[in-house]
């Protein structure tokens, strides 16, 4: 059993997931829960997400020896100010957002003066369901883990965290936080973008009846993110909004060269784009599989 106490803050998809795993593997002795609603705290017993969720924050938090951050990425640093006065000394702090130079930077600092020891992680798993209802003991089967070290970083926390993540099924990959934002911004939150402006231009309202009617397989599984939580995709691109203004320059320029060979009709370089993306996706595809 790696450690006594886990509180998870904020106990929806990605946090109910990490409670329900935890507590298959037995990777603690107690897993707690704070959630602001109390509809979360009831729906966390129906399905086993954490032993005990309760709505204060500082009685979730006392004793923790592993503390993840599970909520938007707006609200982690408000709720760590709050957390400290409860906060064990030497305790690893970690959270799960999809953007890490600025959380990293500020979190890093604050644990520190509360004598625990902070080191960014990103679970490359969730799904466009929300809630605690929505999780799942093997969410993280599989998945990469980015842990977001610096030079500030405790080594010893830096290896409980590996070691939780692996035992939880994931792969670890460490990156530095300003490198994953920038990778991530083309990788994930691009992706997401895309998906909502698809979903906004092919299911607007004001387009006639039929139109969403031939929406099918390949229009869903294109737009299926486009599902999530808006909260936390507003935080994510707010904070990544740089590197996310950069990746949608480049997107664009990709679909004006498509364009341009559309106009000319030039069949040839059609063909070479759709080829192209064919066998680098094939590829990735097959690299992935290899791993699981």
């Amino acid at each position: 059993m790696q450690f006594r106490k886990i509180t998870i803050i904020g106990v929806g998809l990605l946090g109910g997931s990490i409670g329900l795993a935890a507590r298959k593997l037995r990777v603690a002795k107690e897993i707690a829960g704070y959630a602001r609603r109390k509809k979360t705290i009831s729906e966390c017993e129906k399905i086993g997400a954490t032993d005990y969720t309760t709505t204060d924050l500082l009685a979730a938090v006392s004793g923790a020896d592993l503390v993840i951050l599970c909520t938007p990425l707006a609200q982690m640093p408000g709720l760590t100010k709050q957390f400290l006065p409860a906060l064990k000394r030497g305790a690893v702090v970690t959270d799960v957002g999809s953007v890490k130079a600025d959380v990293v930077r500020e979190l890093e600092s604050l644990i520190s003066k509360g004598g625990a020891h902070f080191v960014g992680s990103h679970p490359m798993a969730g799904g466009e369901k929300n809630g605690v209802l929505a999780a799942r003991a093997d969410l993280f089967k599989n998945a990469v883990c980015v842990l977001t070290p610096t030079r500030r970083s405790n080594a010893a926390a830096v290896r409980k965290l590996e070691k939780f993540w692996r035992t939880l099924g994931s792969r670890i990959l460490k990156l530095a936080p300003a490198q994953h934002d920038l990778f991530t911004s083309r990788t994930s939150h691009l992706p997401h973008v895309v998906a909502a402006t698809l979903a906004n231009l092919a299911l607007d309202p004001s387009s006639p009846k039929n139109q969403s009617q031939l929406c099918a397989g390949g229009f869903r599984d294109t737009t299926r993110v486009a599902s999530g939580s808006p909260e936390m995709w507003r935080d994510i691109a707010l904070a990544n909004r740089k590197n996310l203004a950069r990746s949608i320059d480049g997107f664009v320029s990709e679909l004006q060269s498509f364009q341009r060979f559309l106009k000319k009709s030039d069949a040839r370089m059609i063909s070479k784009f759709f080829e192209k993306a064919k066998v680098l996706r094939d590829s990735w595809c097959t690299n992935i599989n290899s791993l699981e």
